[in-house]
Order: C-alpha cells, then structure tokens, then sequence
C-alpha cells in the first residue's frame, strides 16, 4: 500500500471528530483502522497546528525550571546514548536528589551537538497530556510521547525500528526522514531491532528506501511497529513529538487465555496429582494434560484479567487533593461534577470498575451510576448527595464541568 498523503487544516475539531481526524491524519477512525492502522506509514502534510501541545519555550521550561530526574530526560548523540551522570547533579541545599537535571551539563551538550529526548512528556506536560488521553481513548491501545530536540545537522539515533506504532508530530525545525519496510514485520515488545542490528544496518544503507522526506512544523507521519527509520536535522534545530501507540496483540491476549486457564487447572484436584515415580514427560501422561488443559482453555474467559491488564496499562486524569477536598466540604445538591476522564469506568453486575479500583454497589444505585456512565448526570444532586460523597472519595468523581 502506499503511503497516504493530505491537506488538512484541523477541519475536523469543527465538527466534533475525534484526534486522530482532527489532528493527526485527517481520516475518521474507521477509514484510519481500515486503510493505515498497523498496514503502512502514512505522511500527512499540514495536519494542525501543534503550537498550543508543545514548543521551544515548553523544552526550556521543563529542563531549567521544573526539577525533573532521570529518566524522564535521556542525550543521545551520534547514534549512543550518553551516561546519565554527564547531564545530571545534586538538587542543593534541602534535597536528598542527586538526579536531577543539571541545565548547565545539558546545554553544552546540546551546543556540541547531542539531541534531547523527553520522556514521559505525557507525564509532565499538561497539553501533551490531554492529546495522549484522547488518543488512547479512541485508539483503546497505550499512548505514551516523548520529544525529540536535535541541534543543526545533527541525528539522535542510528537507523531502527520501535516496537510499538508511532505518530511524528513534528513541531519547530524541519527534519529528514528515511523509512524502510519491515525485517521483522509486528515485533513483539522482547522483539528489540538490537537483536537484528546487522541486518537493520545493511537495510538501511542499501536497501530501497520507502519513503525519504522532510516533515515541516505541522506534518504528521505514522509508522507501524517495525518499519525501519532514520531522521536527521536540516539547518536547525528540530523538535518534534512522538506519540508511541503500544498495541494489544492476539499474542497478548492468548497469554490471558492461557492464565485464566491454568488458574481453572489449579483448582482441578487429578491436575495437583504428584507424577508417577521416574516420570519422563513422554508418556501417558502427557496426553492427559494436553486434554485437560485443551478443556480448559475452551471453558476459560480471559476477557476479565485482559480488561484489568488493559485498564493498568493507562493511568486516569489528574486529580488535585485540596480540590478534591474542598468539594467534598462543600458538597451541595447543585455541585457541578463529572466522571474523571481517562477512569475506564464499567459495571459489572453491582460492582463499578475502575482504574482507580472498584466499588459495589447496593441496586438501588445501578440506575443513577448507568446515568453517570453515560454522561447524563450534571450535579450532585442529580447523583444524590451520598453517593456522590461516596465517589468523590473514591476518586471516581471529580468536581466541576468539564
């Protein structure tokens, strides 16, 4: 398949339609699934304007202002990363942290040409924070994003594939990529392209390129899981973004098919039986556990651990405590409140789930908790006031309109 090409202008916030069509590809989710996801790269020229998610001053910011440790910065330069303990120092008087970033080390690193990566951006900036929950919830994979801020004429990285999907938002700067198609096509997170370096290197340096081009502030450029990529900077500095997209497999969900199943095995008494006296494995009762476990696996339901492994792998909007308990003390029937963003709520007979645990609930309160589910309750007192404290405290509710 080729790779997709568009203009856009966020034409889609307009009308309501999700990020992936109002800010990164221009396409639906459902186009987005069927043409590009997990099949191709995809380029998508002018996408949006990011300058409201991150920025120039947004780096300097975080790194000479907001007291951040190792690892959510990492320097790489000419394809090696280097030591945390050149770019890092002690926090001063009153702190016992020896790890925190040292702005001076980074900048003189920086200047000799070394490129700064952001971890965790999801964690620390707030707007980069918002873009990866919307993405998450409708792509219902992991989002995370770091930031990539390479001097002139420099590259971070030898040439490599990612073992999970990635969206480029490129942000100041301008940057040459050049993508190949896949060695190993869907690689498995323990799959790292260190285990193929050779090979990633000879395809790289004389294999037919892809795709070969230069993305300018605003474009986005997708890559599945294992497509081979290098970039490098023009005359100056770049930054860009990347939304790292972490898919569920049908690997991944075989391996909670397989729990839920010796989980049932555990239970089964002739299973816990000790082997006869010089048991080799190769006989009669090999055959007796392949039936059993085949039994098993056919009865088991991996959907409930598979849901509770998916949920932990995000993490719910933020939640300010003094806020938190300021509308608790203040609790009245016509508090504004709202279902925390990004809790993966949903019931399961008279018991609430979420990222944040679970609540049973007496019947009584199933119908005002579907309505708050989907979002039809808008105060307390629509939720009544007790169950409202109730979820406030568990950090299922949070205060205020969205």
């Amino acid at each position: 398949m080729s790779v997709f090409r568009t203009e856009i202008q966020d034409v889609g916030a307009q009308r309501g339609a999700g990020v992936l069509e109002s800010r990164l590809t221009g396409l639906s989710r459902e186009e987005f699934g069927r043409d590009v996801w997990a099949r191709t790269a995809a380029l998508t020229r002018g996408a949006s304007d990011f300058s409201d998610v991150f920025s120039p001053s947004a780096v300097d910011e975080l790194i000479s202002r907001r007291g951040l440790r190792t690892p959510f910065l990492r320097v790489a330069k000419d394809g090696s990363t280097l030591p945390e303990s050149s770019f890092t120092a002690p926090a001063g008087v009153g702190a016992t942290i020896a790890d925190q970033l040292d702005d001076t080390a980074l900048w003189r690193a920086f200047a000799d040409g070394a490129t700064l990566v952001l971890q965790a951006l999801h964690r620390t900036w707030e707007p980069v924070a918002d873009l990866v929950s919307d993405l998450s919830t409708e792509l219902g994979h992991p989002v995370q994003a770091n930031a990539y801020v390479t001097p002139p004429q420099n590259r971070g990285f030898d040439a490599h594939y990612d073992v999970h999907d990635v969206f480029v938002l490129q942000i100041e700067g301008t940057k040459r990529w050049i993508i190949h198609e896949p060695l190993l096509p869907d690689p498995m997170r323990d799959q790292p392209w260190t285990d193929h370096r050779p090979a990633v290197a000879d395809r790289a340096a004389r294999g037919t390129a892809h795709l070969d081009t230069v993305l300018r502030p605003g474009d986005v450029l997708y890559l599945p899981r294992g497509w081979l990529h290098s970039a490098r900077t023009q005359g100056h500095v770049s930054i860009h973004v990347t939304l790292g997209v972490h898919p569920w497999t049908r690997y991944a969900l075989a391996e909670q098919l397989a729990r839920a199943a010796l989980a049932a095995l555990r239970d089964d008494p002739p299973m816990r039986e000790s082997l006869p006296l010089g048991a080799s494995g190769r006989d009669g009762e090999r055959d007796v556990v392949r039936e059993r476990l085949l039994a098993a696996v056919a009865k088991a339901d991996p959907a409930p651990s598979f849901e509770r492994a998916r949920r932990a792998q995000g993490r719910p909007a933020p939640l300010g405590p003094l806020a938190q308990l300021s509308a608790l003390n203040g609790l009245r029937p016509t508090s504004p409140v709202r279902l925390r963003e990004a809790v993966e709520p949903w019931l399961s007979g008279t018991r609430l789930f979420t990222r944040v645990g679970y609540l049973d609930l007496p019947a009584s309160d199933l119908v005002l908790v579907t309505r708050l589910l989907d979002g039809r309750i808008r105060t307390a007192g629509d939720l009544g006031l007790a169950l409202a404290e109730r979820l406030l405290r568990a950090g299922v509710l949070l205060p205020g309109n969205r």
